[in-house]
């Protein structure tokens, strides 16, 4: 009886593998183009490729990501800590190191602005005071000293406190995104924020959770964290497509969309994004109905775990989408 039963343990595990494994490969080969960078997707688009795309694609991807970090870790710590019977253990804090390396991306993309949105070449050429005098310089500052204040607060005795700088950086990128020149900005700004925040808690609280889950082991209240996680993650998921469909349709009108999705070099990424996020969606199922059926509930930590590898792509594309020239409403 225990050699059959190990014996079907180690197929399910095989067969997980493999199916997580084909999920990768097939969504990864969708998002190759805007991975590559920025020259790919505005191949054959007739867009010009604007000085330092790449560099500042990279920038806004790690300044995603350590936002996503702190706010997701405390998300998930406050779930974790609300859990009857739970073991009082938690795993080690990344926020202050995360906040850390936000404080330098927002300080890169800060000397960007400073130079009239081109990358700097000599540090003759930023214009520190300049900063003070336009609206995307003030927002780049407030991310500075948001990173730097949640860094400060991450590293002290009340860590909770870095919430309220989080939320100045969430708030100065949604305007940011947004310029006054555009269609409607304040709603722009309001789906960018609602978007922002619930990504952030979504790509941040993952693998706070699956640590929590390793250091806990095999306690029951580990399966009832991930339950409790899952449970609020399909919330936020309702919540990113609608306001993530809602922006597209508001930048390429639904009468031009399918082909700009193609002739641009933004709706090419979107789509990649999109490619991205519906192996994410698949993942997630999975391991929700996993969670919900297996005999041990923690087995549901495998396709989790994929899911955070492709939550990394969907940051990395994020990143990338947000320095490509927006396309021309028609």
């Amino acid at each position: 009886m225990t050699l059959t039963t190990s014996r079907e343990r180690a197929a399910q595990a095989a067969g997980g593998r493999w199916r997580t494994g084909a999920v990768l490969v097939l969504v990864v080969l969708g998002a190759l183009i805007p991975l590559l960078g920025p020259a790919p997707a505005l191949h054959g688009t007739g867009e010009a490729d604007a000085p330092g795309t790449g560099g500042i694609a990279l920038l806004r991807t790690v300044l995603f990501a350590a936002l996503a970090v702190p706010v997701g870790e405390l998300f998930a710590v406050r779930l974790a800590r609300t859990l009857p019977g739970a073991p009082p253990a938690l795993p080690r804090r990344w926020s202050t190191l995360a906040n850390s390396v936000g404080f330098v991306a927002a300080l890169g993309l800060a000397s960007v602005v400073a130079t009239g949105n081109l990358v700097p070449s000599h540090l003759a050429d930023i214009d520190v005071g300049g900063l003070y005098e336009t609206r995307d310089g003030k927002l780049a500052l407030l991310e500075v000293n948001g990173f730097l204040a949640a860094a400060l607060c991450s590293a002290s005795r009340r860590p909770a406190t870095q919430a309220l700088p989080l939320a100045a950086v969430v708030v100065a990128e949604a305007l940011r995104a947004h310029p006054t020149t555009e269609y409607s900005p304040l709603v722009g700004s309001g789906l960018t924020l609602v978007h922002l925040t619930c990504a952030s808690l979504w790509v941040g609280g993952l693998p706070h959770v699956l640590r929590t889950l390793r250091l806990w082991g095999r306690a029951e209240a580990g399966a009832a964290l991930l339950g409790r996680y899952a449970r609020v993650a399909l919330v936020l998921l309702v919540a990113m497509t609608a306001t993530g469909v809602w922006s597209s349709l508001r930048r390429m009108p639904s009468g031009t969309i399918l082909e700009q999705l193609t002739d641009t070099a933004y709706g090419r990424v979107l789509l990649a994004k999109v490619v991205l996020m519906a192996g994410v969606s698949a993942l997630a199922l999975w391991a929700r109905v996993r969670l919900a059926r297996a005999a041990d509930p923690l087995t549901a930590s495998s396709p989790a775990r994929a899911e955070v590898c492709l939550l990394a792509l969907v940051v990395a594309v994020s990143g990338l989408l947000t320095a490509l020239p927006v396309p021309i409403r028609w």
